[in-house]
């Protein structure tokens, strides 16, 4: 299996690793770092941590900006200008100084007006040679830039889906980083989460059927790519990233995906020969939360007492994700406290809320949790008494029941959603929350009043639709996962995987693995 993270965030590919080494498949889970690599023992499957190393992604010291029509006097890189206006302040305070010595004579004050002129000269041709260079920057970031839209247009004309090899040639840092370790595993199925891990292990099965070695791709697609908020600079990325995914989507045997709207979508978008099974972003819900401590006490992490109520945010934190509304709202709904269990605490977007928090005077209501394991996130939920997705219009965003409406399903809690399409009606036809105009701030406190003023008719959906529940489990979707490998390989003996020493290198050489 292979994943574009540290693995530790992402609960899916954590759920499908476990699942599937429980069924007796020998499971090696791959990430990624940008530090020490790691390895460890998550549930029978051998979890592995490769080193990163982005020397191809633009901004980088070897990447090349300058545009001698667009921008003739720029420096060949941002760094550069960076540097020369630094010389430049350097050489102000160096000639500042020598003014200050002693000595007044006719060819001291002569040397220090020819450095003085000398200085301001050198000043002004910097500065308009920043500009430019600053200005050709911004340029390659603006989406609207004709000159850029042009760009790509010629390599997207010139070299069709290839044409990621030029726009984004960051893609082959992922496969640099992983290619050896897959072709050391040899293994019987690659499982390849989302886009950038698809081209990974399409590649990776290429090689070994180049020598003579049977191998089957499963791809895995968590995301509407050509919907998404880009997260990639510039605007080559989504260009880049949708050719990536179009030239190896026709490598894989079997496609998963997260909602049958998006397996409609990935038809249309690949024309793929078979429509991609569904595998949800369920919960696991049998058994104990694994793990060595007991799942945390929400209420106690937020010093607060079991009638104060809580409005929970769990998840990753972006703009587009609209945590800010559960912030501005706080001074209109005085009793309520935020959790926001996130994994980013320190990032740009969550010290803006913190900071937001502030100004209105309500930070001591708004609390930063961390992540839970997988298995324990339903328990640590259920202590708040409403969870919210206040994610925005997103074409992504409207297509599929997202990982965090099942957990607070599960955990029992009244939703509070925006009005995206797919997760704003089954609110609406299930009746377990109210549903507001994203990025309303007035509607959403009128939702979230409607749910605190009567929580239990949110909650007993849950009681009196059962089926509702057992459909979004992991253990059912683990199933529907464990047929498609055993549709792949049919005759594969399996046998439990030994729980192997945490320190211990991957088992290499066996017959089934994914």
């Amino acid at each position: 299996m292979l994943v574009d993270n540290d693995v530790v965030r992402d609960s899916r590919v954590q759920k499908a690793a476990t699942s599937a080494a429980a069924a007796g498949w020998e499971v090696h889970l791959l990430g990624c770092t940008g530090g020490r690599k790691r390895s460890w023992e998550l549930g029978g499957a051998h979890v592995r941590l490769v080193r990163l190393n982005h020397t191809l992604v633009p901004g980088k010291k070897h990447t090349v900006l300058r545009a001698t029509l667009r921008r003739p006097l720029a420096y060949g890189h941002p760094n550069v200008a960076d540097y020369r206006r630094r010389l430049v302040r350097s050489r102000r305070a160096d000639l500042a100084a020598s003014r200050l010595e002693p000595g007044t004579g006719p060819a001291r004050k002569g040397w220090l007006l020819a450095r003085g002129a000398a200085a301001k000269a050198q000043a002004r041709w910097v500065a308009v040679r920043a500009r430019q260079t600053d200005a050709l920057a911004a340029a390659r970031q603006n989406r609207d830039s004709p000159l850029e839209r042009l760009a790509i247009r010629f390599w997207q004309a010139l070299l069709g889906d290839r044409a990621w090899r030029v726009l984004d040639r960051n893609l082959w840092d992922w496969d640099s980083a992983y290619k050896n370790v897959i072709d050391e595993l040899e293994p019987d199925i690659i499982h390849a989460n989302d886009f950038r891990m698809l081209g990974v292990g399409a590649r990776a099965a290429r090689r070994a059927r180049a020598k003579g070695r049977t191998v089957k791709l499963v791809w895995d697609a968590h995301e509407f790519l050509p919907g998404i908020r880009p997260w990639g600079t510039g605007p080559r990325w989504i260009p880049a990233m949708c050719a990536h995914e179009r030239e190896y989507a026709g490598d894989a045997d079997a496609v998963l995906t997260v909602s049958e709207a998006l397996a409609d979508r990935l038809v249309q978008g690949h024309g793929l020969r078979e429509k991609p099974t569904v595998v949800l972003n369920a919960p696991v819900t049998e058994g104990e939360p694994g793990g060595d401590e007991p799942v945390p006490d929400m209420r106690e992490l937020c010093g607060v007492g079991p009638d104060v109520p809580i409005a929970v945010y769990s998840g990753s934190a972006s703009r587009q994700r609209g945590l800010d509304i559960m912030i501005d709202a706080l001074p209109r709904l005085p009793e309520l406290h935020v959790a926001l269990v996130v994994a980013t605490a320190r990032s740009e977007y969550v010290r803006s809320l913190v900071a937001r928090a502030a100004e209105l005077g309500v930070d001591d209501r708004v609390h930063l949790l961390p992540y839970v394991p997988f298995d324990q996130v339903v328990p640590f939920l259920a202590a708040a008494d409403l969870g919210v997705i206040p994610i925005h219009h997103w074409p992504n965003h409207e297509i599929a029941l997202i990982t965090k409406f099942f957990e607070y399903s599960h955990a029992r809690l009244p939703i509070v959603v925006s009005d995206v399409q797919a997760m704003g009606d089954m609110v609406k036809n299930t009746g377990q929350g109210e549903v507001f105009r994203a990025e309303d701030l007035d509607d959403y406190v009128r939702a979230v009043e409607a749910v605190l003023g009567d929580p239990g008719r949110y909650r007993t959906v849950y009681d009196d639709r059962p089926d509702l529940l057992r459909e979004w489990t992991w253990e059912a979707q683990a199933e529907v996962l464990d047929g498609v490998y055993t549709r792949l390989l049919p005759a594969a003996a399996r046998t439990p995987a030994p729980v192997a020493d945490a320190s211990a290198a991957p088992l290499v050489g066996a017959r089934d693995r994914a």
